[in-house]
């Protein structure tokens, strides 16, 4: 910082004034009162702010906080071990002198703003859910005397949708800027001009260098206060021409090991798949391994035995940024690579590409120990809007009524062909009108809080009377997998557990038989549901996370008034309703085998692509055969290219007539009869959809449900919500596209 901003510091927080200073925040004083609850400080509350004083933060406090009161935007340093955000979120709350709302501070991670709340509460001495508390996806812990709120960052974007200018909150922390994601982007173009349109609010940055400098230049002249760690941290590179990476970290914790200095070690692997291999080698070493998956409560919880006295987390890059508060790690060993998936437009799918890290993470990680060459890196971490499905992107800003991509100032603008493809897919879903703006259709789906094909998906069920089952497929694809790793020898036991719940219809439906297992389990009076979990080898925190997801849907359809049928799972008119519904929001997933083994050719990728093992069609496809057509959930680019949460046995002419005009729609008449098919499409267009009958095409009422999933034309049953139109969903003109985008 300049001599100027150093003399303000002085004449702020001089040294002379340290009682002064130490009373404004209410500790100077045995038997000062808290000012939140009013009772007494705790003994505790002292001991955490004896070690808080300690921190280099401590030392720009009042710095910070005269920046803060004298600009509207402040960039910090976003680094380890610096004790950055706890304690400038707890200083401001209880300093007096800048009192405009709220204060709101957003992570990356759920479980991140969950840790954080809990131990600001603890520092300030005041009860979780009170004065601090937290918001994350299915689970809010606050309440009306909240001064300080922890949250994610796609939830305080969710709120801009009822509040645009978040005018309920005085001070806006954006932690973990330098991480990139898609909703924390959005965030800083928007706030730029919700800045100028509120000059009473407040607005900190945390992001480590070289982001920083982004920052800077994108913001201009703001302040950027500077910070040291308390001693550096020693690199030490590996010059091995190995790319085996995994066995030589493993080697490396070793020869820590034998060293017998004292502290734990941190293992950054590729992908969880190493955090697993390493974790199975636990009982052939003498330390205590601890897998990624655990989180960092529970690890750290797990005290060293006495003959393993060493623990050894082994980790990747979504949790690097969780080990801040591990003061036992004294190394850090770090592969410099990672596994990541990053959408491509042109095809619709992910592809998993092992990459080295940026700049930016290995600066995260130097503040444990050393990462690769800095010459080795890229400078900066993508970020994640150029890297995936911006579909929900596009529809939120639609929602948000934004004209133009000009209006939202991005650090980094989408790519134009991606964009394309959003906008492509959000017209096929009949979310957007002739002018590009969103239809009535596509502000139902904005205010349902899945993937644009998901809600399309959930809003067609109305019509197909299987909403409460399309519920549990929703509420089971949106949380994690419910399939546990089997312990090393067991892979046999838990396939033939899995294999109870399979159906003859596919995946979708597996899962619901999943799910109303589950439930059925919590009724039980003999064992508990997660001994029940256990024993099927399924994961009970993804299926309780899919129970709350399930419900937040179902209160989401409430409050907007769709109706919700009641639950017929089994029939077999259930079982063509839920395809039909699914087909409404996927109809663009369609894949074909082939040559009869299990080659499928997506239409509209025009790739290869196998059944995964674990779907009903993967492993059990020599007893009961491999379907001719499938509509699968999710489709990878990887070594397998497998796809993932597929259904079968819908005729192909259905398909035919849900695909929009296109060149996978020319593949699939060429594959079919392309006089028969033609000859059926010319006659769906002669005939008005309301004297419709099953003569001709011999596939009955499935020309309606093109109608009814492609056209927009109005669902009866959603309560005037949908418009009516008579003609087919035409695509997006180029003009509106251009002007948009432009």
């Amino acid at each position: 910082m300049s001599d100027e901003n150093n003399s303000a510091e002085s004449d702020i927080c001089p040294e002379s004034e340290e009682c002064a200073a130490e009373d404004s925040f209410g500790f100077g004083d045995d038997l000062e009162l808290n000012r939140f609850d009013g009772l007494p400080f705790s003994s505790r509350y002292y001991k955490l702010l004896k070690e808080r004083k300690t921190l280099p933060v401590w030392r720009v406090r009042c710095e910070f906080e005269d920046a803060l009161v004298n600009n509207q935007l402040v960039i910090c340093p976003g680094l380890q071990r610096l004790g950055g955000i706890p304690q400038w979120c707890a200083e401001f709350c209880l300093s007096a002198q800048y009192q405009h709302g709220m204060v709101v501070c957003t992570q990356t991670s759920r479980q991140q703003a969950v840790d954080l709340a809990l131990r600001v509460a603890d520092e300030m001495d005041v009860n979780i859910g009170h004065e601090v508390g937290y918001t994350i996806p299915l689970e809010t812990c606050c309440s009306s005397d909240t001064v300080l709120r922890y949250c994610t960052d796609d939830m305080l974007l969710r709120e801009m949708m009822s509040d645009p200018f978040l005018e309920h909150y005085g001070v806006i922390i954006i932690d973990q800027a330098h991480e990139r994601t898609v909703s924390t982007d959005i965030l800083l173009g928007l706030l730029k001009d919700i800045l100028l349109q509120r000059p009473e609010l407040r607005v900190v940055l945390l992001a480590i260098p070289p982001f920083t400098n982004k920052l800077l230049s994108h913001y201009h002249s703001v302040p950027l206060l500077s910070l040291e760690p308390l001693s550096p941290a020693e690199a030490v590179h590996s010059h091995s021409g190995n790319k085996d990476y995994f066995f030589p970290a493993l080697r490396l914790v070793l020869e820590i090991h034998r060293t017998k200095e004292e502290g734990d070690v941190v293992v950054f692997f590729a992908s969880a798949e190493g955090t697993r291999l390493g974790a199975e080698l636990g009982r052939m070493v003498p330390v205590v391994l601890c897998p990624g998956r655990v989180g960092l409560p529970t690890a750290l919880s797990n005290q060293p035995d006495s003959k393993k006295s060493r623990r050894v987390f082994l980790s990747t890059t979504q949790g690097e940024d969780m080990w801040w508060a591990a003061e036992s790690v004294n190394f850090v060993i770090d592969t410099g690579v990672q596994k990541k998936m990053v959408y491509n437009p042109r095809i619709r799918a992910n592809s998993e590409v092992l990459q080295p890290i940026s700049q930016c993470q290995a600066d995260i990680r130097k503040q444990l120990s050393g990462p690769t060459e800095d010459s080795e890196l890229p400078a900066e971490k993508a970020p994640q809007i150029l890297e995936s499905n911006i579909s929900p992107t596009v529809l939120f800003l639609k929602r948000m009524e934004i004209a133009g991509l000009g209006q939202c100032d991005f650090i980094d603008r989408p790519d134009p062909e991606g964009l394309m493809q959003a906008l492509e897919e959000l017209d096929y879903l009949a979310a957007l009108d002739d002018d590009g703006n969103l239809s009535e259709i596509g502000i139902i789906m904005s205010e349902i809080p899945l993937d644009p094909q998901m809600a399309k998906a959930l809003l067609a069920s109305c019509e197909f009377d299987c909403v409460s089952e399309m519920l549990t497929i929703a509420a089971m694809l949106s949380a994690p997998s419910c399939f546990m790793e089997p312990p090393t020898g067991m892979t046999h036991e838990a396939a033939q557990c899995h294999r109870k719940f399979q159906h003859p219809e596919g995946d979708h439906f597996t899962l619901i038989n999943i799910y109303n297992a589950f439930k059925q389990s919590q009724r039980e009076q003999y064992f508990t549901s997660q001994k029940w979990c256990q024993d099927y080898f399924l994961d009970h925190s993804a299926l309780k996370t899919a129970e709350a997801t399930r419900s937040e849907l179902t209160d989401t359809l409430n409050r907007i008034e769709l109706p919700i049928s009641e639950p017929c799972f089994g029939t077999k008119s259930n079982t063509h309703n839920i395809k039909r519904a699914l087909m409404a929001g996927f109809f663009m997933q369609i894949a074909r085998d082939v040559d009869g083994s299990g080659n499928y050719f997506i239409l509209t990728h025009k790739h290869m692509a196998q059944v995964h093992p674990l779907s009903c069609y993967g492993a059990q496809s020599h007893k009961q055969g491999l379907p001719e057509w499938v509509v699968f959930h999710e489709y990878t680019l990887s070594e397998n290219n497998c796809m993932r949460t597929v259904y079968i046995q819908m005729a192909p002419l259905y398909f035919f007539y849900n695909l929009p005009p296109s060149e996978s729609k020319d593949i699939l008449q060429d594959m079919l009869d392309p006089d028969a098919s033609r000859k059926c499409e010319e006659k769906q267009k002669d005939i008005p959809v309301s004297n419709q009958d099953d003569s001709g095409c011999g596939i009955g009422p499935q020309t309606y449900d093109r109608c009814i999933l492609s056209a927009g034309i109005s669902i009866t049953v959603l309560n005037g919500f949908m418009g009516t139109s008579s003609n087919d969903h035409l695509p997006l003109k180029h003009e509106s596209v251009s002007s948009w985008t432009e």
